[in-house]
């Protein structure tokens, strides 16, 4: 199984060969952070995606519903290892299955927010943006006890909007964004939003989906191709001090075979000792911290960027 990230380490480069130009201390001395973050979107999908059919599309609704055998096993393997992580949810999801809700809580987990009903924010006007992100929060609110500090697009999708919404109303910290491989910040006319970057292959969505309902027909890849591209990721970031946040679905990676290779993945992460395994809502937090404290210089990426459509469009023949 899955042993390269235990023979590379920022010791075997020379500081010079390091890609990254700013790179942040870890704590405890570690080479990169990692978060094992999942999604828990349940059969939103189906019914965000297929309204009137939904109710008819019997085999997916099963599929979907497959996190409520995924999330005990994945809060038992959290346990197993002492973890505490980021579990993104879309209200409604929380709403409909309080009891999973109860369980990650019982263990101490974060719960962010991921929309209403997963919902694209960049397919809509903003009142409905803000509509929709002010029920998820209360929703949250409500259930947990607090409001959300952290928040992920379903699908990605965030509008130039987004991140003033998201400082406007209290959030540390988005990731949805890709723009670095560490954190970075956007200071946005509502204060500063923490940015904690994932990317695509760090998704298991790409990996092991195949489901013609949401017309996404790919190849599925065996487990030991896809924790290949997760390994690569890995032994890249701790040669040069990124951070991986890595983007599961219970109802994907919580079956048998992907379960086994990600139990196994992450005992091998935590032997190695090098590692900081740790929720987004500890990541944001240390790294707003180094900031603040001057030991470390974030990047702030201008914002937003743009706020108008390329005007040289607009003179096409």
């Amino acid at each position: 199984m899955s042993k390269s990230v235990q023979r590379k380490g920022p010791r075997n480069r020379r500081k010079a060969d390091r890609a990254i130009a700013n790179p942040i201390a870890w704590p405890n001395g570690a080479h990169c952070a990692l978060a094992i973050t999942f999604d828990v979107d349940t059969d939103s999908l189906i019914h965000i995606g297929h309204r009137e059919k939904a109710i008819d599309y019997l085999a997916s609704i099963s599929w979907l519903k497959y996190d409520e055998v995924a999330v005990p096993r994945i809060l038992a393997l959290f346990r197993r290892f002492g973890l505490k992580q980021t579990f993104f949810y879309p209200a409604w999801c929380m709403e409909r299955y309080p009891h999973l809700v109860d369980l990650i809580l019982k263990d101490g987990h974060e719960i962010a927010a991921h929309g209403y009903l997963h919902e694209a924010a960049n397919t809509m006007p903003l009142e409905r943006q803000i509509y929709w992100l002010d029920r998820q929060i209360d929703v949250i609110a409500r259930m947990t006890g607090k409001r959300p500090r952290g928040w992920r697009g379903p699908l990605y999708s965030a509008s130039r909007h987004t991140p003033t919404l998201l400082a406007e109303r209290g959030f540390l910290y988005d990731s949805t964004l890709m723009g670095d491989d560490i954190p970075y910040f956007l200071d946005t006319p509502k204060g500063e939003l923490t940015i904690l970057p994932t990317h695509h292959a760090m998704d298991d969505w790409a990996h092991f989906t195949h489901a013609h309902e949401f017309d996404y027909v790919m190849p599925i890849r065996s487990p030991s191709e896809a924790f290949a591209v997760y390994d690569a990721e890995l032994d890249a970031a701790m040669i040069h001090g990124g951070l991986v946040v890595t983007v599961w679905h219970p109802f994907v990676t919580g079956r048998l075979s992907r379960f086994d290779f990600l139990a196994a993945w992450l005992e091998h992460v935590i032997k190695t000792g090098k590692v900081w395994v740790a929720s987004l809502e500890e990541i944001a937090v240390h790294a707003k911290a180094s900031a603040q404290d001057g030991i470390w210089t974030p990047r702030r990426h201008p914002y937003p960027y743009y706020d108008q459509p390329v005007a040289e469009l607009e003179h096409e023949p």
